[in-house]
């Protein structure tokens, strides 16, 4: 990703970002990571399951 993408993404993930870069701990990171992935993961599964949804109409 390009400093340009990088931009264009919302403020509250640059937020995020910073955030990890400066002040996390470790503990932190840990747990940061885990909700992360898991939101992705489901918002991924809804994704798809919405492209079968409508593939199937």
């Amino acid at each position: 990703m390009s400093m340009n993408e990088f931009d264009t993404l919302p403020k509250a993930v640059k937020k995020t970002v910073r955030y990890i870069k400066q002040d996390s701990t470790l503990e932190q990171l840990f747990y940061i990571q885990k909700i992360i992935n898991q939101t992705i993961k489901t918002r991924k599964e809804n994704l798809i399951n919405d492209i079968r949804l409508n593939d199937s109409k």
